[in-house]
């Protein structure tokens, strides 16, 4: 493997169709990964365990990636931990296969260059798929109060605002005035 944990050198799997190799590392990853609520933080570990299989066209890369992610509940922002893994399946074509020579500049095809897959890519929009947009705490999380910010989770039962609709608001100080003067008759 070369400096980056996220490559792999192919050569120690044989280009026989058939042939496996199979691979588990882990190291810190140098860029957060994830979603913008939740990820797995820079210099987090993120571990693998995958297959390489040889097959006609490239290496079939198969297996389970993952790690501890941090972020944010996003109905009351406190923070939050979980573990994700993911299975990610990807082939990398040879440089001289059939794939590689009729594939469109636009096919999305993941390549073997200079006898090395770069898993970058493949993890980052694996784990980020499999990460929740709007990550919680817990599923019954009710939020903050939409008014005063309040976690309303530690607020108090009858927490409550008495909003006025601005259009009645004049409405409302005619019915306080005329309240007040049949009071004081």
């Amino acid at each position: 493997m070369t400096d980056s944990g996220f490559v792999i050198d192919v050569r120690s799997v044989p280009r026989r169709a058939g042939s496996l190799t199979e691979k588990a590392w882990s190291f810190d990853t140098p860029e957060r990964i994830g979603a913008e609520m939740i990820g797995i933080p820079a210099g987090g570990r993120i571990e693998f365990d995958l297959r390489l299989e040889s097959v006609s066209e490239g290496v079939l890369v198969t297996g389970t990636v993952g790690g501890h992610a941090d972020g944010q509940c996003s109905r009351c922002l406190d923070p939050l931990e979980q573990d994700v893994s993911a299975y990610l399946t990807e082939l990398f074509v040879y440089p001289d296969s059939e794939t590689d020579r009729t594939a469109d500049e636009d096919e999305e095809v993941e390549r073997i260059v200079d006898e090395e897959i770069d898993l970058e890519q493949v993890v980052i929009d694996t784990i980020a798929s499999d990460l929740p947009l709007s990550p919680l705490c817990r599923p019954d999380c009710p939020g903050l109060c939409p008014i005063c910010g309040v976690k309303l989770a530690d607020a108090e039962p009858d927490h409550g605002h008495d909003i006025i609709d601005p259009r009645w608001a004049k409405l409302a100080d005619r019915l306080e005035t005329t309240d007040g003067e049949a009071e004081g008759k």
